[in-house]
């Protein structure tokens, strides 16, 4: 489906209005499920197993993102823009996929507690803390590069917007989010032992 030709304009001419927006969207979903008891109703309670299967789901998005995002990152190191384009488009379709998951999986189960030795567990909840500032952080940043790219050609990527400088930062800081995140599930998931 082909976004309309108005639509895209007004995107064109107002990429910071329309990043606060999606950026706001964002944050209240994923706040909505911590804060609002009313909303986390809406999702069914899930079995411990479908717990696991989407927590393990989370983490396959997420590895899968870190390719796709690097693969960007090199495509366009080396002059390839469309294939940049394509694996960066990936890279957000695919975070918007795992907040799919991450949603219902918050609301509709419980939460684990690393039980990691002491050293371990200070080093682990550190990669959480950073994982998860990153990613809120990244929200906006990420956004509004992804708004540019989808809006404008490559020579007023190049000469009329922020585009390469925003995208190393949000593409920077959403690659080691991702990353922390992935070895965190590793220690919590798989290494260590975890209380539900």
């Amino acid at each position: 489906m082909a976004v309309p030709l108005s639509l895209r304009r007004r995107a064109k001419e107002h990429p910071k209005a329309l990043t606060a927006l999606c950026s706001v969207v964002g944050y209240a979903v994923v706040l909505g499920v911590f804060l609002v008891p009313a909303v986390e109703s809406l999702f069914p309670d899930l079995s411990r197993s479908t717990i696991d299967l989407l927590t393990h789901a989370i983490a396959v998005v997420n590895s899968i993102t870190i390719v796709t995002l690097s693969v960007g990152w090199y495509r366009i190191r080396n002059g390839d823009v469309e294939g940049h384009r394509r694996a960066m488009v990936a890279s957000f379709v695919l975070i918007v996929s795992f907040l799919g998951i991450y949603v219902p999986r918050v609301a509709g189960g419980g939460t684990k507690r690393f039980d990691g030795p002491e050293l371990v567990t200070i080093v682990y909840l550190a990669m959480l803390a950073i994982h998860i500032i990153l990613s809120i952080l990244a929200v906006p940043i990420v956004i509004y590069a992804i708004v540019l790219g989808l809006t404008h050609t490559e020579r007023e990527l190049r000469t009329e917007t922020p585009h390469a400088r925003v995208g190393r930062i949000a593409a920077g800081s959403w690659l080691l989010s991702l990353v922390l995140g992935v070895v965190t599930y590793l220690l919590l998931n798989h290494v260590y032992a975890y209380t539900y």
